[in-house]
């Protein structure tokens, strides 16, 4: 098993609750991925990925967001189906590893 990732803000006490609120609801996400990926709707998979890397970021989990940023650009140069499947393969197992605290 992969070691959880941590949001750099954790340490925040003002950030914590809308922290954990946030890495509950990555199941969520997680889902959302799936089900586009399956449906090889692009468009939408573009969207999620875009708002993915918007708030990946700005709640401390850089390795996510720019993992995510990987899954947007590969979408948008319309690169081969197998490495858009990889990347998100990829960014669900990051996705997984959020955590706020050890």
């Amino acid at each position: 098993m992969n070691s959880p990732i941590y949001s750099s803000l954790a340490s925040d006490d003002d950030l914590r609750e809308i922290l954990f609120m946030y890495v509950e609801e990555m199941p969520e996400r997680i889902v959302r991925f799936q089900q586009e990926l399956a449906a090889r709707n692009w468009s939408e998979l573009c969207i999620a990925a875009h708002q993915l890397k918007g708030s990946a970021g700005s709640h401390g989990f850089a390795e996510i967001s720019n993992t995510a940023a990987e899954l947007e650009t590969a979408l948008k140069t319309k690169q081969p189906e197998e490495q858009i499947t990889n990347t998100v393969q990829l960014l669900l197992d990051l996705c997984r590893r959020a955590a706020v605290e050890p």
